[in-house]
């Protein structure tokens, strides 16, 4: 789902554009379509960890996951080549002494692409149909962000969002953004840029929570930075009621989860 880097048509390519099998460096084995599987003749120029490694189940259970969600998200592309993203899964197990003999079910997911230019730290998101309203979507939410902290890289999700999208986003936005103001110690007012670094966030998806809260002060900086209130902020979670709980444990990731910060140095 989204900007996917799909694997190079070979119409118009010519003979002497085409590299020699023998000296290709061929990180992607093949290209699924469907039913079908080609094998590749073209060098790859991502290392193998951004290309994907030869698993074929994995590969069409990708697609099938892209397919699915298609359905209920108007906005989304679909391409066929998945191997360029990671696919996270919200996986529903039936609590112990429960009646239930259901096997474990994923019950939504996102993905996110491997090497985003625009740090995108999500690229499609869905909670399936029957597991909707149930707050899941922000656990799906805190998980890209967390990741896009544990990388070291401040990102936001691909854009543009959809109608429904927008909302769920800024409802996440807007608690996460009262959450670090109101934790700030000794601060009574905080600039956007000061608060985007804390959360992780872009600025102007910051800036565009605060603007729906209605919090951000008449006054700037004397460097021209948005001032935000405290005060203000405190009045907003109290009128609307907010839960500003974190939907994601930052110790609950295991090592070696995400792409190491230094990755992206030597990248």
């Amino acid at each position: 789902m989204g900007s996917v880097a799909a694997a190079p048509s070979p119409i118009g390519l010519s003979s002497r554009s085409t590299p020699s099998p023998k000296h290709a460096n061929l990180n992607v084995q093949h290209v699924v379509l469907g039913d079908l599987l080609f094998r590749t003749w073209y060098p790859s120029y991502y290392p193998e960890e951004i290309a994907g490694r030869d698993i074929d189940r994995l590969y069409l259970f990708s697609q099938n996951l892209s397919l699915f969600a298609k359905f209920f998200l108007d906005n989304k592309s679909v391409f066929f080549d998945v191997a360029s993203f990671n696919y996270y899964l919200l996986v529903y197990n039936a609590p112990n002494g429960t009646l239930s003999d259901q096997q474990p079910q994923i019950i939504g997911f996102f993905s996110k692409e491997k090497m985003s230019w625009d740090n995108n730290n999500l690229a499609c998101i869905l909670v399936f149909p029957p597991w909707q309203r149930k707050g899941l979507g922000k656990i799906l939410m805190g998980i890209s962000y967390e990741l896009s902290r544990l990388e070291g890289r401040i990102g936001g999700p691909e854009k543009p969002l959809s109608e429904l999208g927008r909302i769920g986003y800024l409802k996440f936005w807007q608690a996460r953004v009262a959450n670090v103001i109101l934790r700030a110690k000794n601060k009574t007012t905080m600039s956007a840029e000061e608060v985007a670094e804390a959360c992780w966030m872009l600025a102007e998806d910051v800036i565009s929570a605060l603007k729906e809260m209605d919090v951000l002060g008449t006054k700037r900086k004397n460097d021209g930075s948005l001032v935000v209130s405290k005060a203000r902020v405190r009045e907003w979670v109290q009128r609307h009621e907010m839960d500003l709980a974190a939907p994601v444990d930052e110790e609950g990731f295991a090592d070696g989860y995400v792409v190491e910060e230094d990755y992206w140095k030597r990248h």
